[in-house]
Formats: C-alpha cells, sequence, structure tokens
C-alpha cells in the first residue's frame, strides 16, 4: 500500500493570474522544510501538493506535521493511493481503514469523483463501498450526519485516494509571497506572536533584538534567540540581528525628560531598525504592540512612535487583549519559553508614571537637546550581531534559559 501526504491549498485558490507563483513558492517551501526527513517527491495538481515518499527510510510522521506548519497549506491528510477502479478502492479502504472501522460503531463514506472518466458517480461510489465496508464490519451502522469516522476518497488525474479526515493545516499565504518585514523581538509573549501572524500573511522575516549590557544578560539574549528558533518552524530559516543598545539607553536616560523616555526609547530603536531594514531590503516593520496594553503603546504614543521613520509599521496584536495573544502563543509553541524570568531592555529604566500623551513636538524637542543620540544610533546598527536561526536546529538552552 503506498501511502502519501495530500496538502491542501486554502485562499490561493482565489488568487487570478499570479496564482501559479503562489503555487510555485509554496512547493519550494514544502520541498525545503522536507529535505532533513528524507526523500520526497512533491507536485501538484487540482489544488492539491502531492508528497509522496520515494523510499521506506522517509519519515511520513514527521513530513506530516512540518508540512501542517506551512503558511499556504489548508488543510492536510495522510492517504493510500490506488488504482482507479471499484475494486482496487475496496480493498485500500478495508487495508487502510480497517482498524478504525473496528473501534467505531457509525460511519459514512464520502466521495469526490473528479475525474469524470471514472465509470461510477460520486454518490454510488459512496453507496457501494459502504455497502462493502458494512459486510467487512457487521457491527458498524450508515450515519450520515454524526457518524464516528468519515471514509472520504477522491478520484483524480493520478489515482484513487482513501483518507480519514482532514486536519487543519496552517492556512494563510506562503512565506514570502507578500514581500519581506523585520520583527523587533523582545523576549515577551507578544512579538514572537506577531511575527507568526504576518509570516502567515505571506510576509518573509527577519528579526532585530535590542540588547542593553550589564542590564540586560546573555541568557536573556540566548532566551530571544531561543524564540527566533521555534519560529523558524513557521518562517523558515532567518537572521536575529542583535543591536547593543547600552549607549544610546544610557544617553537618552542621561539627557531626556523621564516621562518621554519610553517613547524616546522607542523612535530611537525604530530608527535603528530602519538601518538594518535598509541594509536588508526589508519593506516593513513588525512590531507585537497592542493598543493601550502598557503606557507606550497609546494612540499618542503610537503616533509618535510610527513618525521617527518612512517604513509601513505592522501591529497584528493591535486591537488584540492578553488573552487572545496567550492562546496564540501557547498554539506556536512560544509561550513558555517567553515566560521565562529574563529581562528585556524595554523594561529596564521604564520612569514610575510615563506620559500617555506625548505631543510630537515635545518629543521632537526632547530629541533636540540630545545631538549625540544619532551618532550613538549610527554606531549600534554597525555593531550590529548577526545569528543565523536554521530550520530544524534545536533552540538554544531552551529548557534552561
Amino acid at each position: 500500500m503506498n501511502e502519501i501526504i495530500m496538502a491542501f491549498q486554502g485562499e490561493m485558490v482565489l488568487k487570478g493570474l499570479n496564482r501559479s507563483s503562489f503555487e510555485s513558492t509554496l512547493m519550494k517551501i514544502t520541498r525545503r522544510r522536507l529535505e532533513n526527513v528524507g526523500d520526497f517527491k512533491v507536485y501538484k495538481a487540482q489544488s492539491t501538493i502531492y508528497i509522496e515518499p520515494k523510499d521506506e527510510f522517509a519519515d511520513v510522521d514527521t513530513a506530516f506535521d512540518k508540512v501542517r506548519k506551512i503558511f499556504g497549506v489548508a488543510a492536510v491528510c495522510r492517504a493510500a493511493v490506488c488504482e482507479k477502479t471499484f475494486e482496487a478502492i475496496c480493498e485500500t479502504a478495508e487495508e487502510y481503514m480497517g482498524d478504525q472501522l473496528r473501534e467505531c460503531r457509525t460511519f459514512k463514506v464520502e466521495a469526490r469523483r473528479a475525474d469524470k472518466s471514472f465509470p461510477m458517480k460520486s454518490p454510488e461510489l459512496s453507496k457501494e463501498l459502504g455497502g462493502f465496508l458494512l459486510s467487512k464490519h457487521p457491527h458498524l451502522r450508515v450515519n450520515v450526519k454524526q457518524p464516528d469516522i468519515v471514509v472520504y476518497v477522491e478520484v483524480r488525474d493520478f489515482g484513487a485516494y482513501v483518507h480519514g479526515p482532514k486536519q487543519q493545516g496552517a492556512g494563510g499565504l506562503p512565506v514570502s509571497t507578500s514581500g519581506r518585514a523585520l520583527t523587533m523581538l523582545s523576549g515577551g509573549i507578544d512579538s514572537p506572536v506577531a511575527a507568526w501572524m504576518m509570516a502567515k500573511r505571506g510576509l518573509s522575516l527577519h528579526h532585530i533584538h535590542f540588547a542593553s549590557p550589564p542590564y540586560t544578560s546573555e541568557r536573556a539574549k540566548l532566551k530571544v534567540q531561543s524564540l527566533g528558533q521555534l519560529l523558524t518552524d513557521y518562517t523558515g530559516s532567518c537572521n536575529l540581528y542583535v543591536v547593543p543598545y547600552t549607549k544610546p539607553q544610557e544617553y537618552i536616560r542621561d539627557n531626556a525628560p523621564d516621562v518621554l523616555f519610553t517613547v524616546l526609547m522607542r523612535r530611537s530603536m525604530m530608527r535603528i531598525a530602519r538601518m538594518i531594514a535598509d541594509d536588508i531590503s526589508c519593506e516593513g516593520i513588525v512590531t507585537g504592540e497592542s493598543l493601550a496594553q502598557v503606557a507606550s503603546q497609546t494612540l499618542k504614543a503610537l503616533m509618535c512612535t510610527d513618525l521617527a521613520q518612512d517604513l509601513p509599521v505592522l501591529r497584528p496584536l493591535i486591537g488584540m487583549d492578553k488573552t487572545e495573544i496567550i492562546e496564540i502563543a501557547r498554539k506556536i509553541g512560544t509561550f513558555e519559553t517567553s515566560i521565562m524570568p529574563y529581562e528585556d531592555c524595554c523594561t529596564i529604566f521604564t520612569p514610575p508614571h510615563p506620559k500617555t500623551k506625548p505631543s510630537l513636538e515635545e518629543i521632537e524637542e526632547a530629541e533636540s537637546k540630545m545631538p549625540q543620540l544619532k551618532e550613538l544610533e549610527e554606531a549600534a546598527a554597525k555593531e550590529v550581531e548577526i545569528i543565523r536561526l536554521r530550520m530544524g536546529e534545536e533552540a538554544p538552552l531552551a529548557a534552561e534559559v
């Protein structure tokens, strides 16, 4: 019996003349994700990607888990392939689904005949295959509304496919089909979720992190590296740019009103992120900010932050509350790492009573009194450390950070 993985497209089927480019990208990503789990043949037809193991050494279980995390795949299933004859379909359905049928009390068969040259129409195939399976499992009863299990049969161009219910895929669009952006990745819960959400919309991502030793430790940096590594299951391989931010941060602390410190720091980070984005051809900046969650995320503060540079700032979490964000963080596997207690440079030097409604005029006036800030920012951007995050590698110190 030949078992394959079938990955079904989602919203890509609604694309027009550029649909083929989306499908081509999805195929390339699928092949790349499976490079280390065996030799697979990957091909497409009828809005479906077929992943077929070429030998018995291919790890189908691991491949299935990886395909489920590929953006652009709406649903996925494992299926048995056979010849397009009723006899072969019956034999394959019993062999492939028999164990599951023995553990159920009710079932139904759903058939789809995409190949119109097949002599039996879909209702007839469902009825006749259902009768055959009942003869093999007399304890079963047909229940078309709420069956314990559904046996699916799809007669397609390349063969007949028998499978159980589909599992939900990652959805969205293939990574890189919407451009490239730079995520401001902190060690918290929010920014990894924001990265995941924008990768789901087809963005290729790199990450930037601001470290302020000795106020932030090496373990804090490793925690962020671990978060970035965890995200590669969804985003693919990328780079983490670690900016040495101590000098600009201390300069702002020593030369600006403390009530404006947080917004001034965020603007400074945005300018540095813009410099890095220019160097690596990123077209936007992604942040994990949520409206009114903290003082620097009020509408006035966000406006002041955005105007520090001219790239689009994407905030996918802007209308979400913390409970919703945590739910996604748990789903994508970043939550447990995010809550590990290591410091973030955004939280050091935080004033007790930051201004929640700063005006652009007072922010720019404060910056005009810090003539060395631009020089310090440019120096920090040039001294950035580049950490390669390779898909398939272990997250560093994920259990110990």
